[in-house]
């Protein structure tokens, strides 16, 4: 992600089909946040969409469990695909606690998001990977910068974070989602801790305060190859690509809106 402007992040609003992506997400934010259910019961809500964006997000981590059996299980310790669902769900239930924080030291965020996803403080948990050190994420498959790339970049990026500015909290937050896919910084979750950051952008920014609005969910219903294919076109650089990227997370949190809805329907309903 590179351009010349003042203001970096605000410009990628130009892009291609990006405004439009930004004006339907802010339309569907606001319709559930005017659902009638949820001004007595916007706790529930949270938590329902905490517990299905981390069920998403593990499903794209290669853990793609049926939400009942997320909601069921208290052991996440058996297996890869176990610890990949616990780590999810640690990171859902963390990312609240880290919106003070987050405007003012995104780094330090990050590194506490990777070392709650792995659970233990092992020797490269919590922080940035060292040159020899291998990286666990299979589902992208692009190459993968060096230790100082990804220095570089995290400094860049934290520093358009606590900057601030007028980018739309959808642009802002793509970026953050799609910067840490391409880095990578971590040997392991990198994929997980990219989509909490994602969220934590979301909420932080004031678009989605209660975090209703699980993007995890979109990403994981429109499927590991559009997710793969959307991010290419990021990776890319290219007006056309980010935009892509950019409407795809768009899209993603329409999808997550759409079933926070569900959830208050259903609770009108009294049928949860």
């Amino acid at each position: 992600m590179s351009t010349h402007a003042s203001d970096p992040l605000a410009a990628l609003g130009s892009l291609p089909g990006v405004a439009d992506a930004v004006d339907s997400v802010r339309k569907a934010v606001d319709r559930v946040y005017g659902h009638r259910v949820m001004r007595r019961r916007s706790n529930e809500i949270s938590s329902e969409a905490a517990l299905r964006g981390a069920r998403g997000s593990a499903a794209l981590a290669g853990a793609d469990w049926a939400l009942e059996e997320v909601r069921r299980r208290s052991d996440f310790s058996a297996d890869p695909e176990a610890r990949a669902v616990g780590a999810a769900l640690r990171l859902g239930a963390e990312a609240g606690q880290l919106l003070s924080i987050w405007r003012q030291s995104p780094l330090r965020v990050l590194a506490r998001l990777h070392l709650v996803a792995a659970g233990d403080p092992g020797a490269s948990v919590g922080r940035p990977r060292l040159d020899g050190e291998p990286v666990d994420e299979p589902l992208i498959e692009a190459p993968v910068p060096t230790p100082a790339e990804v220095a570089g970049r995290l400094d860049g990026l934290s520093e358009l974070i606590v900057a601030g500015g007028d980018a739309p909290a959808l642009v802002t937050a793509a970026v953050v989602h799609g910067e840490l896919l391409a880095l990578r910084p971590f040997t392991s979750y990198n994929g997980l801790v990219a989509r909490a950051a994602e969220r934590i952008a979301l909420i932080g920014s004031g678009l989605d305060p209660k975090a209703i609005c699980p993007a995890e969910v979109g990403h994981a219903e429109q499927g590991r190859a559009a997710y793969v294919s959307a991010f290419e076109g990021y990776l890319s650089g290219t007006p056309e690509g980010v935009g892509a990227w950019i409407a795809h997370c768009g899209r993603s949190v329409e999808l997550g809106v759409r079933e926070s809805t569900a959830v208050c329907e259903a609770l009108q309903r009294g049928a949860a």
